[in-house]
Parts: C-alpha cells; structure tokens; sequence
C-alpha cells in the first residue's frame, strides 16, 4: 500500500509543483481579471450532476428540517448554474469550480478536480477558442518551459492547429465520417475495415468514440490542437452549426496527446435540450442501470439565456503540464482518498 501524501518526504517532492500551482493559477486568474471577467462560485450541490451518458456523478443527501430525505448531487461542471448566472444577466463569468466525477481516476484523472468555466455572452464559439489558446499561453509562461506530459511537448506559442472532426477522422483513421453521420452500419463497417472492435450492441456514439480514442493521441503534438466541428449527436449542449446542422459549435483543445478543454457555442432552445437529456438519459439507463433527474430550473432558464459561449478546461491537467509533471496528484494539495 502506498504511503500517504502528508509524510514529509513525499510532500517535499510534491511541493515545487503545488507552488508551481498556485503560480499558474494566479496567473489565469489575472489574465481573466484583466479580461474583465466576474469570478463567480457556484453551489456544488445540485439538483442534477449533469445529463451526459457517460458522467457518473456523487449523490448527497440532504434532510431539511421537518421534510424527507432528498437525494441531490456534487455537480460535474458548474456549467447549469452558470448558465442560470447568464440568464440573470451577467455577461462574462469565470469559475474556478472544485467538480467531482465518480469513478474517474488515474495519471490524468481525479475524482475531484479544479476546472476552470467561463462563459461570454454575445460571443461566438470562435472567441472562446482564442481564449483558450491564450490560457494555454499563461500558464505555459508561468509553468517552467512548453508544455510536457511523457516525453512529449508542446509550445502553445506556436500556431495551433485547426482540424474539424471530419478533418481528422479522414487523416488519422483514414474514415470518410460525412459519409457516415446517421448510418450506424456504416460507420460500423469502417470501424471494423481499420482494425477495431466492433459488438453487435454498439451505437453509432460508441463507434465514433472508438475512434476518437485512437486520434486523441496524435493531437497536441508540437503545437495546441483544436479539434472542431463535431457531429450535432455528440455535443449535447451545443448548438448546431448555422452554415451546416449536421455539426455543431463544439471544440476540444489538445496538448501533447491530452485533452485540455471542452467548449462550445451553447444550446439555447430549451426543448432541444430536454429532448437531448432525456435521450442521453436513456442511454444511461440502458448501459449502466441508472438515470439523473432533470434540471426542471436549468431549462427554464435556457428561455431567458442570451446567445453565449463557454469552455470547461481542466485546470489540474493544464498546470501539469505547465509543470512538467507526471501524475494529476502532485499538483493536487490533497488527494483524493480513494
């Protein structure tokens, strides 16, 4: 079993790195500040963890003085609180959230972990991928030279590269996905020509997942990538393109073969929405038994919420980076338990 954190030798080898934190995030938050971004908290606890098939959230539960018990959550992302921020009228918000995500751990996963949200109203999904770029940028400059996870790096000083999902499932899986959209056969006959496996119960968002896992690897490499463009059915808070609805305004950011961050130009029609949750949830209950309540607030607030765009970005993994680091822990104070 391995030592635990607090001894004094494994903390004096972690500590560079948590002070190299702390300088990192100080200067993301001054270079939000200087932006003129509003930092907000939002409450932790939720109604709905959030609805994506795949996010397993923490149930709390709470007993209100004289009333039953009630189940509610640690959020995911404080993206449904922000959102209700936007619709109360803020413009430009930020959140250094702490999040929580079950089941998630590993060199680049914590259970709980800082990501860093923020929203622009009135703003297209292209300002917050520059946004984005120059956060990488900041850190990269207070960490201690480019980007590095595992012998790999990658300078986000240099000029990033814009490749949409179409883009890259054609030049690293040699996949025409366009041919593909809507056609779960179809993809499925190309996911097996190039190698993977693929079962009988498998969706057309797995297959396409299959393949994503094997292109995140070669993204990020010598230089930020940002893969854009996805299929409308795999970004379900994100709008659909205007020029093109078969994609949507969503955006990953890449380093050194990491996935950094996670933005979109957001869903804004409230039946849309609840129409993707529901879907969503019922792939989760086929898959793992379970489902999250919707938030009934989060969607009524969509009707009152500007055109906006946001970025979830992981901070812990960007400080690592940034740092030069190994495992998500040592930029961690304390770990998680488990």
């Amino acid at each position: 079993m391995p030592r635990p954190f607090w001894h004094a030798d494994i903390h004096a080898d972690r500590r560079p790195f948590l002070i190299g934190r702390g300088r990192v995030k100080a200067a993301l938050a001054g270079w939000f500040a200087d932006q003129g971004f509003i930092t907000v908290e939002c409450g932790a606890v939720q109604i709905s963890p959030g609805n994506e098939t795949h996010l397993h959230g923490f149930p709390v539960q709470w007993r209100p003085e004289g009333g039953s018990e009630q189940t509610l959550y640690l959020h995911t992302s404080p993206e449904f609180a922000a959102k209700k921020l936007l619709a109360a009228g803020e413009t430009m918000i930020v959140d250094f959230a702490r999040v929580w995500r079950n089941g998630e751990q590993g060199p680049l996963h914590s259970p709980e972990f800082t990501m860093v949200e923020w929203y622009r109203a009135h703003a297209e999904w292209t300002a917050v991928i520059a946004d984005t770029l120059a956060l990488a940028r900041t850190a990269q400059a207070a960490g201690n030279g480019l980007l590095s996870w595992r012998g790999r790096t990658c300078d986000a000083m240099a000029e990033p590269e814009m490749l949409s999902c179409e883009q890259a499932f054609a030049r690293h899986a040699g996949i025409d996905l366009a041919a593909c959209l809507d056609n779960r056969d179809a993809l499925a006959a190309e996911v097996a020509r190039i190698g993977l496996d693929v079962r009988a119960d498998d969706t057309w968002s797995d297959l396409f997942s299959k393949v994503i896992v094997t292109i995140e690897p070669k993204l990020g490499d010598g230089r930020l990538s940002f893969l854009t463009h996805y299929p409308v059915c795999e970004a379900a808070l994100a709008r659909p393109c205007p020029t093109d609805p078969r994609w949507a305004e969503r955006f990953e950011a890449y380093a050194c073969g990491v996935e950094l961050a996670n933005g979109f130009g957001e869903l804004t029609d409230a039946a849309e929405q609840r129409r993707r949750f529901v879907a969503d949830m019922d792939e989760k209950q086929r898959l793992y038994g379970r489902r999250y309540p919707i938030d009934e607030d989060f969607i009524a607030a969509l009707d009152h919420m500007p055109p906006a765009s946001g970025v979830a970005l992981g901070f812990d993994r960007l400080a690592l980076l940034a740092l030069g680091g190994t495992d998500i822990r040592q930029v961690i104070w304390t770990p998680f338990p488990g």
